[in-house]
């Protein structure tokens, strides 16, 4: 069976504000909890006008406590952005808030453009190729402390808060390997290596303290409506964003337009194409149809569904369907 769960971007729509969409993303995380999606992921992103996740560990407490049951974690912390000890000390006070519901994916990538790495870093000297060294520190101070450790996360050791490594590479399916972790692959903006990725990720996985065997888990679209016509008329919102991140031109998530796949370029299709193989639009039929066949496809033991969607109530709408859609896979 695939477990569902829910990626949240925290979108701040155009005419709204980050409070709104705070309070939008602890409304879903409420409903997703009543439908039993089995964990709540918050992304790390900086400078993006359009997201409002940007101090995920803040967001993530705040999802935390108005839910009771869901797991509610990152997806991911950019660890290149902190030092292992201070993400230590926050997932361990998040655990102590929040015990057995927390959970810890980390990514290499700024989650911004170099200009605001900077300002988060005041330097750039920190390089992403030390990211397997900086997990491993980091899970040691989830550990135990021994007598004789000199820096102990306080709170944080001891409570082996759950990592998973993220990625989009064939890096991260091959760290995630290693250190016998579960791997998060963003298939829903980012396809391309998927296939490769989940073979070197199984053929190559260790099993360590917290894994015994690989555990694969993919993001994905949907876009699910009481038709195929509304589904992919609030589709539009998300494409609208997609091409205008891609085009360096990143801002508040756009209300849908009618007949807007019709008026793309050839350039915008092929931006588009890279993730529509990661992607569910339309009914409940037509959404089990679609999510069956990547399930098949890849073997994900997890989706974590992406729905970026104008209107509040219509994604609500759409995690509710999805649930439905995917209840017998």
């Amino acid at each position: 069976m695939t477990v569902l769960s829910v990626l949240d971007l925290s979108p701040i729509t155009e005419g709204h504000t980050a409070a709104e969409a705070l309070s939008n993303s602890l409304n879903l995380a409420q409903h997703a909890e009543q439908l039993g999606y089995h964990r709540y992921w918050l992304a790390e992103h900086h400078n993006m006008r359009g997201i409002a996740s940007a101090a995920t560990p803040v967001v993530i407490g705040h999802v935390a406590a108005g839910t009771s049951t869901i797991r509610v974690g990152s997806g991911g912390i950019m660890l290149p952005n902190h030092a292992p000890l201070m993400v230590a000390e926050q997932f361990g006070t998040l655990d102590a808030l929040f015990p057995g519901r927390i959970d810890l994916g980390l990514g290499r990538a700024p989650g911004t453009d170099g200009a605001t790495a900077q300002a988060l870093r005041r330097t750039l000297q920190s390089d992403p190729n030390n990211f397997p060294r900086d997990v491993i520190e980091l899970r040691e101070y989830l550990k135990a402390a021994g007598p004789q450790q000199r820096v102990c996360a306080v709170p944080g050791h001891g409570s082996n808060v759950p990592l998973y490594i993220l990625g989009s590479s064939l890096f991260g399916a091959q760290l995630a390997a290693i250190l016998g972790l579960p791997f998060a692959f963003a298939a829903h903006f980012a396809p391309a290596a998927m296939t490769q990725a989940l073979d070197i990720y199984r053929q190559q996985f260790e099993p360590s303290e917290q894994l015994s065997e690989p555990y694969v888990i993919l993001g994905y679209n949907i876009c699910a409506a009481d038709s195929e016509a509304e589904a992919h008329y609030l589709r539009s919102s998300s494409l609208r964003a997609f091409i205008n991140l891609r085009l360096g031109n990143p801002g508040k998530l756009p209300p849908p337009q009618a007949n807007f796949e019709d008026n793309l370029t050839a350039q915008d299709k092929q931006m588009l194409s890279q993730v529509s193989s990661a992607s569910a639009v339309g009914t409940e039929a037509q959404v089990n149809e679609q999510v069956s066949k990547f399930v098949k496809q890849t073997g994900a033991d997890e989706l974590v569904v992406v729905s970026q969607i104008y209107d509040h109530q219509a994604r609500v709408n759409s995690y509710t369907i999805a649930k439905k859609a995917c209840a017998s896979l």
